[in-house]
């Protein structure tokens, strides 16, 4: 792991002028979210305390989503010296504290838990996929690619680890495919909801609802059908079911209908059409 440092992303290359003021605000919230990945790996040692092997990659894991961390960081400030990353991400952390003594995984099973770990990478893959692809601001753009390419890499990592413990637990397809639906709703918790709002400065009550939406209401647009379509395909297979099947393929279309469908209506609630 570790294919690439904060010095090899070309800083000197910053076109203020093309960097979108919302995006901005995107790229703190996914800075504090990323940052907060070490206590995720600590989480993962503490429920794989007797894997030894499996301690060690969350470990790398988590060292490697800091760094995106960092990188996005350093983009934030470099774009806006006003943010003042360390009271937001305080903030952040606190609202949102890490069980990092857990002694089992909260999805019920160890293979439940590399699923929604897998479905968890594809999510971030896509996202940053769909952020690389919507700017023309050239240091966002190779951060966001190079962080894609880290998540697509880590998917693969938790995906051999859920088929190891799935034959050794037995965890059925449709219970892989329950998780897999379950971490997807999850997108909506609190988490980038209460990232996007200590990042945006806002001092203003938190009203999670109304973060949700200004949040997501941003974020969705951004994708294309080509980012759905993979992102939907790997998340199918972590659960054991294939993308190019009947089945994969018709959930695949819905998904897109729904996700359209979706983020028109996020972005009406906000008021952004």
């Amino acid at each position: 792991m570790g294919h690439w440092t904060l010095d090899d992303i070309p800083w000197d290359s910053f076109e203020p002028g093309k960097l979108d003021s919302e995006l901005l605000k995107l790229v703190k919230a996914a800075c504090m979210v990323e940052h907060h990945s070490g206590a995720y790996g600590q989480y993962l040692c503490a429920i794989f305390s007797d894997e030894p092997n499996v301690c060690e990659d969350a470990m790398n894991w988590s060292k490697e989503e800091v760094q995106h961390g960092q990188a996005l960081r350093r983009y934030a400030e470099l774009a806006d010296p006003n943010f003042d990353f360390d009271d937001a991400f305080t903030r952040f952390s606190k609202g949102h504290p890490i069980d990092v003594d857990a002694e089992q995984s909260i999805r019920g099973s160890r293979c439940g838990e590399m699923v929604a770990r897998c479905a968890v990478e594809v999510g971030t893959s896509s996202y940053y996929s769909a952020l690389r692809d919507s700017i023309d601001e050239p240091v966002l753009r190779e951060i966001c690619r190079n962080i894609a390419a880290d998540e697509f890499r880590h998917y693969k990592l938790f995906y051999r680890y859920a088929k190891h413990f799935q034959k050794i637990e037995g965890v059925s397809r449709w219970a892989r495919f329950k998780i897999v639906l379950g971490r997807f709703f999850e997108t909506g918790d609190d988490e980038l909801s209460y990232a996007y709002y200590c990042g945006s400065g806002d001092t203003a009550p938190y009203v999670r609802k109304q973060a949700n939406i200004a949040c997501m209401a941003r974020t969705l647009p951004l994708y294309r059908f080509g980012h759905v379509q993979l992102g939907v395909g790997m998340t199918l297979k972590s659960a054991g079911i294939k993308p190019q099947g009947i089945l994969g393929k018709c959930i695949t279309r819905v998904s897109w209908i729904a996700f359209r469908i979706y983020a028109r209506h996020l972005q009406r609630a906000a008021g952004y059409v």
